[in-house]
């Protein structure tokens, strides 16, 4: 089964920047689409980016766009989402998954791949 583990969270103040990654192991991260969300406390996951196999794709939610970028590595089977100007509103876990196509929907993904326990991301105003 394939493992992921996301890092890069933390605590930064407003207008800061974060990296974050999503490392898998076990199998290479070439066969899937791939996406990250964020959930707070006793909310939904929400979609915030996602990234074609070929990783020529990309899409982002509305309060992503501008802000954030997905990409992927696949050489070191790592996904990425480089996060800018970060707000308040962006504290969440953030958490990276799979799926078997390009996709912006939950549903779509945590079957191949088990979610990881994610990162946390803090902003401060």
């Amino acid at each position: 089964q394939v493992q992921l583990k996301e890092d890069g969270g933390g605590l930064v103040q407003a207008g800061g920047s974060l990296r974050l990654a999503c490392v898998t192991s076990g199998r290479t991260i070439s066969g899937y689409g791939w996406a990250w969300f964020r959930q707070g406390p006793g909310k939904e996951r929400e979609f915030v980016a996602a990234i074609s196999r070929s990783g020529s794709v990309t899409r982002y939610a509305d309060s992503a766009e501008g802000r954030f970028t997905i990409s992927r590595d696949d050489a070191e089977n790592t996904i990425y989402l480089q996060m800018n100007s970060l707000n308040p509103e962006d504290t969440d876990v953030y958490y990276c998954n799979a799926a078997p196509f390009f996709s912006t929907y939950l549903t779509d993904y945590g079957k191949l791949i088990p979610w990881g326990q994610g990162t946390q991301v803090t902003v401060s105003s």
